[in-house]
């Protein structure tokens, strides 16, 4: 698979099987990921790795409740409502590996090189098979002292990318782009 193929394949999974993806094949897609650009190439990003499935059913639970309490101030959430109001529902999916990016301490361009490297780790995972998803319903709760502890996170360090990762349970539909809005061309 060829970059372009990769770009044009990967899909964000939402329906994982029980398999685990391996510690060899998830360190092969850190070393991806951290080939990515960084601002001023300080290459601040650090990773955390979830496959702990209680733990994750926990922090879904936990993101849940926080975002529901956020739900009446932000529309797009209170959207959500009636899914993070289901018990049975995981913000995770049930994949079986959660990829945590962060950054050492938050700077102008770190949340940038995060979301840089998280793109390279899904590119990677897609041409070795595996379904990825960014889970935005995360970062907020990944961002608490606890959470952070729990990840071995400094307090001054935050989550940027939260990256799901398993075999794909179902085939992700293709998604329609729309054709490229340019809106200046200085020549």
């Amino acid at each position: 698979m060829n970059v372009i193929e990769a770009i044009r394949a990967r899909r964000a999974v939402r329906a994982y099987s029980s398999r685990r993806v391996d510690e060899p094949t998830i360190r092969s897609l850190l070393q991806a990921a951290v080939q990515a650009p960084s601002a001023m190439n300080e290459q601040l990003w650090i990773f955390g790795v979830v496959q702990d499935a209680r733990q994750l059913a926990r922090w879904s639970d936990r993101a849940k409740g926080m975002l529901l309490d956020q739900a009446s101030t932000d529309p797009k959430t209170r959207h959500y409502g009636p899914r993070l109001s289901d018990p049975a529902f995981n913000i995770f999916y049930d994949a079986s590996t959660l990829v945590v990016i962060g950054t050492k301490e938050r700077g102008t361009y770190t949340d940038a090189d995060g979301w840089l490297a998280a793109e390279n780790l899904m590119l990677a995972a897609c041409e070795a098979g595996l379904g990825s998803c960014p889970i935005g319903f995360a970062i907020p709760l990944l961002n608490t002292p606890q959470a952070k502890e729990e990840l071995g996170f400094l307090a001054s360090a935050a989550v940027v990318a939260p990256i799901l990762l398993g075999y794909a349970s179902v085939a992700a539909a293709p998604v329609p782009r729309a054709e490229p809005q340019i809106l200046s061309w200085a020549r």
